[in-house]
């Protein structure tokens, strides 16, 4: 399972990037406000840090509107993917878009219905937001199982990316079910090292090793 990163910190970015751990990076409009910086200038550097798929959202509703944003933003760099929302004209945006060689991401998704549809219409990613899912009563975890069915029943090239990630059992159900790809923010990512046993265990070591009154090198 690849794993991008959810966020426009670029310092986070290359912390992470250098354990191998950065696939790609997804951003919204919301982590480009975060960040407080300019949003062609952050997702530029971002596209510098990885060779990975970089997430860059349109906030335009209207299809022309979408185009006109997508040409800017694909001009960042190659390996910009164009992020628009699962809407009709979100759609049309995505099968105009991937029929020209661009990649997208088409997010907000909140059913299987609506991931079906993204498919059909070339996307290259299709973002279903398990987090959100969670919050209103629904289970995030079973929206990916249905979606993965059903790309499956049809060899679609969509890849399923598991976004609204809010902690590590996320991450280990997405992997369980198959999802190609999950984000998650910084800090969620680090959580997947830590177990008690790990640590304890250094500890051990460490002070074994101390009573051996040896150093290396």
């Amino acid at each position: 399972m690849k794993f991008f990163v959810d966020t426009a910190d670029t310092a986070e970015i290359r912390d992470l990037a250098a354990s191998g751990l950065v696939d790609g990076v997804t951003t919204n409009p919301s982590l480009i406000h975060k960040a407080g910086r300019d949003f062609l200038e952050v997702v530029k550097e971002i596209c510098e840090i990885t060779d990975g798929p970089v997430s860059a959202e349109v906030v335009a509703l209207d299809f022309e509107g979408m185009m006109r944003e997508a040409e800017v933003v694909r001009r960042i760099a190659d390996n910009v993917a164009v992020k628009v929302p699962l809407t009709i004209d979100g759609l049309k945006a995505c099968k105009a878009l991937t029929d020209d060689g661009t990649m997208v991401n088409v997010t907000l998704c909140f059913s299987a219905n609506q991931a079906l549809l993204a498919a059909k219409a070339g996307a290259t990613f299709i973002s279903p937001f398990v987090g959100r899912h969670d919050d209103i009563g629904f289970d995030g975890m079973e929206l990916i199982s249905d979606i993965r069915l059903i790309y499956d029943n049809y060899d679609f090239d969509t890849e399923i990316l598991v976004a609204s990630v809010r902690h590590p059992i996320h991450i280990l159900e997405a992997a369980k079910i198959g999802a190609d790809v999950m984000t998650a923010p910084p800090a969620v990512i680090r959580q997947l090292v830590k177990h008690p046993l790990t640590d304890n265990g250094i500890k051990a070591f460490l002070a074994d090793w101390e009573k051996t009154g040896q150093s290396i090198g």
